[in-house]
């Protein structure tokens, strides 16, 4: 084949990659959202060079590997755990989790939140979450050939956030 360069990539976009959960974010500093929630569908996408077998990455394993993450998310409250303004806690018993923002209270059973390691719960920030848990989960940053790693979440019909990793 000629002189052209190409680069590659594989993307997985699939009906069961969706999962429904509640969060609310601030923003302008002191404005913080109603509690609400979403339908997000999550999306990814993997550049890099093609190996010995002609691909990129397996299309499988991105696939599944995304699904595990879209499950643990499923069907719960997303709260950050690095806001400046909104503390976390959970009760001594483990049972509750209480989420502050100055006067306002929320008291949620513990088995119902997912504590994510991110200053708000905007859908970019979520994607960088899934971004760095899917490349440690898959060893993407080991394997070589692979050059970024694209996710995508869309929190309502047509508004996506994306999120590029280097691999």
């Amino acid at each position: 084949m000629g002189g052209l360069r190409s680069t590659f990539g594989v993307r997985v976009i699939k009906d069961g990659l969706v999962f429904s959960a509640a969060h609310f974010i601030t923003f302008n500093g002191s404005i913080c959202e109603r509690l609400h929630g979403h339908n997000w569908r999550v999306e990814a996408a993997i550049e890099g060079a093609l190996d010995e077998n002609s691909y990129v990455f397996d299309f499988i394993a991105l696939r599944d590997g995304l699904q595990g993450l879209v499950a643990e998310l499923d069907h719960s409250v997303l709260l950050p755990d690095r806001h400046r303004q909104i503390r976390v806690e959970q009760s001594e018993d483990g049972r509750e989790v209480t989420a502050r923002f100055e006067n306002r209270r929320w008291l949620f059973p513990a088995e119902d939140c997912r504590i994510l390691p991110v200053e708000n719960t905007t859908a970019e920030l979520i994607a960088r979450w899934l971004s760095e848990t899917l490349c440690e989960r898959l060893g993407l940053r080991g394997q070589q050939g692979l050059s970024r790693l694209r996710i995508s979440v869309e929190e309502n019909f047509g508004q996506w956030a994306d999120c590029w990793t280097e691999l």
